[in-house]
């Protein structure tokens, strides 16, 4: 199957599940929809994109619900990754508002946080790091992840690049809405252009926070 975009029932899914999501609903009703409108055209747009990425693992609708308060058992987003290095890699991801497409560092060890925070903080690849971010916010990025409330302990609340160095995780993407392009082949364009332009940032994680450690439990 070749890629021709997300038709609108694919988003209409997800805007039913946050509504519903019941395992009644997903079999009745929902689940013929799901293969046919989200994950088959999320196969083949993995397909496509793996010719250039690598190969894209497409993530299945069922949540891990054992350590979660929720129990609802099926998600509200069709999910696909590439890590290029434990912790490091491309994300993509269809829900009830669009598309969305990132480049994502998410390290579970505190050393790996570290080590990416002494990076940021020293003058060459700090002001490496920053020159990325700024072009890809110029570019239509949200620099996105999970951030201290404060500045991290054993640096100045005054440092130039306090932002960054308040990031546990980064999540840098950008979304593509409902329209002419989402619901064509064209969206396959979109997420290749954002991964590609995402990629320096990716880069610079590996050369100079490496964490080569296990692979990540999902």
């Amino acid at each position: 199957m070749n890629f021709t975009g997300f038709p609108p029932a694919a988003l209409h899914l997800y805007a039913a599940l946050k509504a519903d999501n019941s395992r009644e609903s997903w079999q009745q009703r929902y689940r013929r929809v799901y293969e046919r409108q989200v994950l088959a055209p999320m196969t083949a747009l993995a397909r496509e994109l793996s010719d250039e990425f690598g190969d894209i693992r497409v993530l299945g609708p069922v949540r891990d619900t054992r350590l979660s308060h929720d129990k609802s058992p099926y998600k509200t987003y069709q999910g696909a990754y590439l890590d290029l290095e434990p912790f490091l890699g491309f994300w993509l991801h269809l829900d009830a508002e669009g598309l969305y497409a990132s480049g994502r560092y998410y390290p579970r060890a505190a050393e790996h946080i570290a080590r990416y925070r002494t990076a940021v903080a020293e003058d060459g690849s700090g002001a490496e790091l920053a020159s990325i971010v700024e072009r890809l916010r110029e570019s239509g990025f949200a620099i996105g992840g999970d951030q201290l409330r404060t500045h991290p302990r054993g640096f100045s609340q005054d440092h130039p690049r306090l932002e960054l160095l308040r990031h546990r995780t980064l999540d840098v993407g950008r979304r593509y809405g409902p329209g002419p392009e989402l619901h064509s082949g064209r969206a396959a364009h979109q997420v290749r252009e954002t991964w590609r332009l995402v990629r320096p940032l990716l880069s610079w994680v590996a050369d100079q926070a490496p964490a080569r450690t296990a692979e990540p439990s999902r």
